[in-house]
């Protein structure tokens, strides 16, 4: 066996030409680790897009309105049906309603050295759309003085333009909520003033926002009988604000948001197709070097045919033959896909690295997507080594 295994690798060697052979393996070698890395670059989208580390609290919540139009002008509220519909929407997981005050109100501050007052108008949300979490985030007919959550973009508007032309002092946000402001309902011909305090500065809705609760029981005292009840916004919670399908259903409803958070869909969708694309050549890269592997194969059995069949009538079995050739064209595959799937990992490894020092997170380690694709070709390649050595010794 041993000496019949020394004839056939002489053979096989003389004929089939180690350039050759070189150069199918190379042309193999980067398909395998082209497709690999399209299946990895797929794993890593997905995980910039929807991964917990990535979620930004901030961009993933929507305010949504419709846009102000000659025909929406009085008529921009959203009707139940409208709410209805965008809560059915896939890409939004859950939907609260902005409820505006329908009274008038003013705040000022008592204080002498911070001489503030101005209009002012509350809008309320359910509590699980804010991004404040405070103890003192509650109110009844009994408390002492009304929460009040503050948009960041507020005091930077004082501190960087009012406070210049009102020759008032700059406030830091432990200031502003050390101050104790009075606050006076206006409604039905009846004030009411009551003591307020900022509990907390928010960077998801740019409003004035106090509990929920107060808002019922202050529309129900001070709002006229005969007033409009609709939320005109909502807010919503979506995975990915970037996705081209909210912006699309946005513009074909005629609702609008903040520009901002919505404005990579575009990118989004060029990236998309970019990381298709590579998934694409990568399959056609490996197609056409498996088929430049079979023809080599098919090459390397047909240059030696006349010494194959004077070794069958000498004694060997064709499956003599056909085990020794799979162990001279397979073992090479395995170690080809061994390498790019170690290629890939150090690839991965650093690119994770990387990444997480701009405070994005990917695994550091192959995905098991890859893995899988790797056993996969290799499972593949084997078949059809197998098959086209089994073809061509009959």
């Amino acid at each position: 066996m041993k000496q019949l295994n020394r004839l056939l690798h002489k053979l096989i060697y003389n004929s089939a030409g180690q350039a050759r052979f070189v150069m199918a393996l190379v042309g193999l070698s980067v398909a395998i680790i082209l497709l690999l890395m399209a299946v990895q670059l797929q794993v890593n989208y997905y995980q910039l897009l929807n991964g917990k580390n990535n979620q930004d609290s901030v961009a993933n919540f929507l305010v949504l309105n419709k846009e102000l139009t000659n025909e929406t002008v009085g008529a921009s509220s959203l009707s139940e049906k409208e709410i209805a519909n965008i809560k059915a929407q896939p890409f939004f997981e859950s939907v609260g309603s902005l409820t505006p005050s329908r009274f008038k109100a003013s705040i000022q501050s008592n204080s002498e050295r911070f001489p503030f007052y101005t209009d002012i108008a509350f809008e309320s949300v359910p509590a699980e759309f804010i991004d404040i979490n405070n103890k003192d985030w509650q109110w009844d007919e009994t408390s002492a003085f009304l929460p009040i959550i503050v948009p960041n973009q507020f005091l930077d508007f004082y501190n960087f333009q009012f406070s210049f032309s009102q020759n008032l002092p700059q406030l830091t946000p432990q200031v502003v909520k050390m101050v104790v402001l009075k606050v006076t309902l206006q409604g039905n011909g009846t004030p009411y003033e009551m003591k307020g305090r900022v509990v907390g500065l928010s960077n998801r809705i740019s409003s004035m926002m106090v509990p929920q609760n107060f808002m019922d029981w202050a529309n129900k005292h001070f709002a006229p009988i005969d007033g409009n009840n609709k939320p005109s916004r909502v807010v919503v919670r979506t995975k990915d604000p970037g996705n081209p399908a909210l912006k699309k259903y946005l513009q074909s409803n005629g609702l609008i948001t903040d520009a901002e958070k919505t404005r990579f869909s575009r990118y989004r969708q060029i990236v998309g197709y970019v990381v298709n694309i590579s998934a694409i050549t990568g399959v056609l890269l490996l197609a056409f070097a498996l088929l430049i592997f079979t023809l080599f194969i098919q090459l390397t059995i047909a240059s030696c045919k006349d010494e194959i069949q004077l070794l069958v009538l000498l004694g060997a079995s064709p499956k003599q033959l056909r085990i020794f050739l799979m162990k001279r064209f397979f073992p090479p595959n395995i170690i080809i896909v061994f390498i790019a799937f170690i290629v890939i990992g150090i690839t991965q490894f650093f690119l994770g690295y990387w990444l997480q020092q701009k405070q994005i997170y990917v695994a550091s380690y192959p995905s098991f997507y890859t893995l899988f694709t790797a056993l996969v070709l290799l499972l593949v390649i084997g078949l059809v080594n197998f098959k086209t050595i089994t073809n061509y010794l009959k």
